[in-house]
C-alpha cells in the first residue's frame, strides 16, 4: 500500500540561532523550507513509510525531533534521518486517542554540535471509520403481560460508535429477524435518538398460547463509506394473561349436612381453564350468592383449582330443610382478549380488545368465553336432637349471708328448639362447690339449701358462682348450661380479732409503746375502725392511745416493771359487736430500746450471782434427790424420792413469786400416791413464811415423813421456775459488768493450780456438763452466801422410779438428764 499523500505547501521560514548574547550580535539569518504533514489513522501499512523531508540551505547540519510520537506518548511513531531530514512513520495512530502530535525540531552544527535553531510543529491525525458501533449489552431480556396494549414500550437498547467524526459515529438500528415468526404481531423501533438509544414496541396482539417468548436480532450500523456494524439479541417473554375464562364442568360431594355441624365439606366444584396452569390467569376465585345468613364459605384447592364449599356457621333444620345458593367462578386477574381486524403500513393496527371482570348472568357455553361461569348448589339440612336453649345464659342476683334455708334466688327458663321431635327436659345443679343451692327440676326455681357464708373460701369478691343445667330426654341426651352469679351481702357475724396477741416491750424511764392491730372478717359497716378498751387493774400502768382505729398503741407507764403481764383487751366494731382478747405482754430490759428482745440474749451475756445459784440448786436438787431416794427406799416398799427442804427454800420461793400455778399443782399432788418427792414440812413452812403458809396450806399433805411432790411436777418445777428466775435476774444493773466485784482469791496463791472457765448463758439452755471441783465452793459461797455453804462434787447417780407397780429405770448422769415426758 503506497504511503498517504502529504500536502506539499512549501514555506520559507527564518529563525534566529540560539547562542550567547555576544554571538547574538553576529547572528545571521537562515532560510528554512518546511513541509506541512498529516497522518491518516486508517492506513494499515506497510510500515515504515516516508512522511516527508525537511530541506535547509546550510550544509553540515544534524536534525533531531522530540515530543509526541517519539519519546512521549504515543511513542515510536516517528523518526528522522539526522543527515537528510527525512521523517518516517513507524506505525499507525488512533485518532480517538490523539488528534494532534506536538513535536520539537532541532538543527545542530555538525562540527561544533551546537544548536543552530529549534522550533515546535504539529502533525494532524486524520480520522477514519475504524470503529464499528457497539451495543451496551450483547443480550437484552424484557417481560410483558399478554394483556399489554399495542404501542406500549417494551424496552430500550443502546449502541454507540467511538469514531469522533459525526459522519462515522451516527448509528442506525434495524430489526434483522424475529423468532418464532409473529402472527397478528409486529415488533418495531418506536424511536431512535442521536445517542443510539432505540425504543422497541409492537403492533397487533400478544398471545401467550401462540408464543411464550420472541427472540429478536437487532443490527447497529454507522454511515462510513465502508459502513461497520454489530448486532445484539433481544428476548421478549410474554406473560400469560387471562384470555380464557374458567368454566364449571361438574360438582361432587354429599350436598347435605346435619344441623349444628360446622367446617363440614358440602360440595366440590370442578372447573376447566385453558390458561397456563399455576398462573393468576389460571387460578380460580369463587363467590357465593344467596347465602343470606352467611352460613357457607368456599376456598380454592391450589392443586386442582376446584372450589371447596364448607359450612361455616351451623345450619338450623327448623329454619329450613333446603338451602339454595349459587357459585360463580372467575380468575384472580381480570379477563382480557385481543383480536386484529386490520393491518396498516403506517401507525398502529386496528384491534378489538375486551378487558375487565365479565358481567354475571346465566351460564353460557365455554365457546362464548365472555361471561363468568356459575352453578346452582342445593344443600340438604338433616334434623338432629338439639340441646335445650336458655332464655338467658347468665343471670345475677343478690342475697344476704346467713339467710335461712329455702330463700328464693332466681328462676332460669329454657326451651327445646326441636320442632319435629319435641323433647322434655329437667333442670339440675351443674356446679355448686359449697352445696348451698338447690333447683326445682320442673320450674327452674333456684333456692338456698343452707345459709351462705360470705367469708367462705368458695366466694370470690363477694360473688358465689353456680351453674344450672337443662337436660332433655332425647337420643342422645343433650345438655345446656346457664350461670348464676350470687352477690352475697355481708352480715355482722364476726367479731374483731387481733393480728398479734403476744407483745414484747422494753423497760424505760418514760412511757413505752407497742402497736396493736385488729381486723374483722366482715366489711363495712360491720368492721373498723374499731374501739379498744383495757379491763382490769390497769390504772396508772397501762392504757390505749388512741382508743379508736385499726392500729393503736399500747402504752406502758414507768411504774410497770420487767415481768410477764396478762391484759384483758376488748375490741368493738362500728356496730358495737365486741370480743375480749388476752394480751400477753413481756417487759424486759433491752439492748436497743427500739427493738424488744426479751426472748433473745446475746452470747456474750454472763450470769449474775443469782443465776449461778439457780444452776447450783438445780444440780444439788438432782443429787440430793437421788441420795435421799436411795436412803428412803430402804424404809418404804414404794420408791419415794426425798428432797431436803433446805435446798427447796429458794426453789419454792421462786414458785410463789415467779408465777408458778401452785394451786393446779396441789390438786395434781393430791392425786399422786407413790413415786413423789418428799419435802420436809418444817423447812417448807420456814421458807414460805406466814402468808405463804396460808396460800399453800392445801399443798401440804400430812405425813409423818413430810410433804410429797410427784416426779412429773418436780420436772415442771425445774422447767418453769429456773428459766423464769434466770430471766428475772438479768435485769438492768444486775449484769456481770454492773455489780461490785467480790474477792475470789488473793494474788500469789501458788498452792493450787486451777483454771477458771467463763460461765455465760448462750442462745441454748444451760448445759450442766462441767467438771466442778471442791474449789467451786468458794465461787458458790460468793454468789449464795446465806443458802449454800458447802457443795459436794457431783457424781453419777442412778434414779429408779416405779410407776403403776412397774419398774421404770432412768439414768441420770452429769452430762445428760433423762426425764420421761
Amino acid at each position: 500500500m503506497p504511503p498517504p499523500l502529504v500536502s506539499a505547501n512549501r514555506t520559507y521560514l527564518c529563525w534566529g540561532v540560539h547562542r550567547s548574547s555576544s554571538q547574538l550580535l553576529l547572528r545571521q539569518k537562515r532560510n528554512w523550507i518546511i513541509d506541512s504533514f498529516t497522518i491518516d489513522e486508517g492506513y494499515q501499512g506497510p510500515f515504515p513509510y516516508s512522511l516527508g523531508k525537511i530541506e535547509v540551505e546550510k550544509d553540515l547540519v544534524l536534525f533531531m525531533i522530540q515530543g509526541q510520537g517519539v519519546d512521549e506518548e504515543p511513542t515510536q511513531v516517528l523518526e528522522i534521518n539526522s543527515y537528510t531530514g527525512e521523517i518516517k512513520v513507524l506505525r499507525s495512530v488512533d485518532y480517538e486517542q490523539h488528534q494532534t502530535l506536538k513535536l520539537t525540531f532541532k538543527a545542530l552544527d555538525r562540527e561544533k554540535h551546537e544548536i543552530e535553531t529549534q522550533l515546535g510543529i504539529s502533525i494532524d491525525i486524520l480520522d477514519s471509520n475504524d470503529n464499528p458501533p457497539k451495543f451496551l449489552f450483547e443480550k437484552y431480556t424484557f417481560t410483558i403481560k399478554e394483556s399489554t396494549s399495542q404501542g406500549t414500550e417494551v424496552g430500550r437498547i443502546q449502541a454507540t460508535d467511538q469514531d469522533t467524526s459525526e459522519i462515522y459515529n451516527k448509528v442506525d438500528l434495524k430489526i434483522v429477524s424475529v423468532e418464532p415468526k409473529p402472527k397478528d404481531l409486529e415488533f418495531y423501533f418506536k424511536e431512535i435518538d442521536k445517542t443510539g438509544i432505540g425504543v422497541i414496541s409492537f403492533k397487533g396482539c400478544l398471545d401467550h398460547e401462540t408464543a411464550e417468548k420472541y427472540t429478536i436480532i437487532v443490527e447497529a450500523k454507522d454511515n462510513g463509506k465502508k459502513p461497520q456494524s454489530s448486532s445484539c439479541t433481544i428476548i421478549i417473554n410474554i406473560e400469560d394473561g387471562n384470555n380464557h375464562l374458567p368454566v364449571i364442568t361438574q360438582q361432587t360431594g354429599p350436598e347435605k349436612v346435619k344441623e349444628g355441624q360446622t367446617n363440614v365439606l358440602v360440595s366440590r366444584i370442578q372447573v376447566h381453564d385453558e390458561d397456563t396452569r399455576g398462573t393468576p390467569a389460571w387460578r380460580a376465585k369463587y363467590t357465593i350468592q344467596g347465602d343470606t345468613n352467611n352460613n357457607f364459605r368456599i376456598t380454592t384447592d391450589p392443586e386442582t383449582n376446584d372450589g371447596l364449599l364448607h359450612v361455616k356457621k351451623a345450619l338450623n333444620y327448623e329454619d329450613g330443610a333446603l338451602k339454595n345458593i349459587t357459585i360463580t367462578v372467575e380468575n384472580e386477574i381480570p379477563y382480557y382478549s385481543c383480536k386484529v381486524e386490520k393491518r396498516s403500513s403506517t401507525g398502529l393496527w386496528k384491534v378489538v380488545t375486551t378487558s375487565g371482570s365479565a358481567a354475571t348472568g346465566p351460564a353460557m357455553s365455554f365457546v362464548a368465553g365472555t361471561v363468568a361461569s356459575s352453578r346452582q348448589v342445593i344443600v340438604t339440612v338433616e334434623d338432629v336432637n338439639e340441646p335445650p336453649v336458655f332464655d338467658k345464659t347468665t343471670i345475677e342476683t343478690a342475697v344476704r349471708e346467713n339467710v335461712k334455708e329455702g330463700q328464693y334466688l332466681a328462676t332460669l327458663t329454657a326451651k327445646d328448639p326441636d320442632v319435629a321431635n319435641k323433647n322434655t327436659f329437667k333442670y339440675m345443679i351443674g356446679h355448686d362447690p359449697a352445696g348451698w343451692i338447690k333447683v326445682d327440676p320442673d320450674t327452674g326455681n333456684i333456692t338456698t339449701s343452707k345459709p351462705l357464708d360470705r367469708e367462705s373460701e368458695f366466694i370470690t369478691d363477694n360473688i358465689y358462682v353456680v351453674t344450672i343445667c337443662a337436660v332433655d330426654d332425647g337420643k342422645p341426651q343433650m345438655t345446656s348450661t346457664a350461670t348464676l352469679s350470687i352477690y352475697v351481702k355481708d352480715d355482722n357475724d364476726h367479731t374483731p380479732y387481733l393480728v398479734v396477741s403476744t407483745i414484747e416491750m422494753c423497760q424505760s424511764d418514760g412511757q413505752s409503746f407497742a402497736n396493736i392491730t385488729a381486723l374483722d372478717s366482715d366489711v363495712e359497716p360491720y368492721s373498723g375502725p374499731f374501739t379498744f378498751k383495757l379491763h382490769g387493774d390497769v390504772e396508772g400502768k397501762w392504757k390505749i392511745d388512741p382508743v379508736t382505729g385499726y392500729s393503736v398503741n399500747l402504752v406502758k407507764e414507768p411504774t410497770v416493771h420487767s415481768n410477764h403481764h396478762e391484759l384483758s383487751l376488748e375490741v368493738s366494731d362500728q356496730q358495737g359487736k365486741s370480743a375480749f382478747h388476752n394480751l400477753s405482754v413481756t417487759v424486759c430490759s433491752c439492748l436497743d430500746s427500739e427493738i424488744p428482745n426479751c426472748h433473745v440474749r446475746t452470747s456474750g451475756t454472763t450470769l449474775g450471782a443469782g443465776g449461778v445459784g439457780i444452776i447450783l440448786l438445780a444440780m444439788l436438787l438432782i443429787t440430793e434427790t437421788n441420795t435421799e431416794f436411795l436412803k428412803y427406799q430402804k424404809e418404804s416398799s414404794v420408791a419415794q424420792p426425798f428432797i431436803r427442804g433446805s435446798f427447796m427454800h429458794m426453789l419454792m420461793n421462786e414458785a410463789v413469786h415467779g408465777g408458778l400455778q401452785m394451786n393446779s399443782l396441789t390438786s395434781q399432788y393430791r392425786r399422786e400416791g407413790s413415786g413423789s418427792a418428799f419435802i420436809r414440812g418444817t423447812v417448807m413452812r420456814k421458807s414460805l413464811g406466814g402468808s405463804s403458809n396460808k396460800g399453800m396450806a392445801h399443798l401440804q399433805v400430812q405425813s409423818k415423813h413430810g410433804i410429797y411432790m410427784g416426779l412429773d411436777h418436780r420436772k415442771q418445777l425445774l422447767n418453769e421456775v429456773i428459766p423464769k428466775r434466770i430471766n428475772s435476774l438479768q435485769e438492768q444493773g444486775k449484769e456481770l459488768g454492773d455489780y461490785v466485784p467480790h474477792v475470789y482469791n488473793e494474788e500469789g496463791d501458788t498452792e493450787h493450780n486451777f483454771e477458771l472457765d467463763a460461765i455465760s448463758i448462750a442462745d441454748v439452755s444451760f448445759d450442766p456438763e462441767m467438771d466442778l471441783c471442791d474449789k467451786f465452793t468458794t465461787l458458790a459461797s460468793i454468789c449464795m452466801p446465806t443458802d449454800v455453804t458447802t457443795i459436794q462434787k457431783i457424781q453419777t447417780a442412778t434414779l429408779v422410779q416405779e410407776e403403776s407397780h412397774e419398774l421404770n429405770w432412768q439414768k441420770l448422769t452429769l452430762n445428760e438428764v433423762y426425764i420421761s415426758q
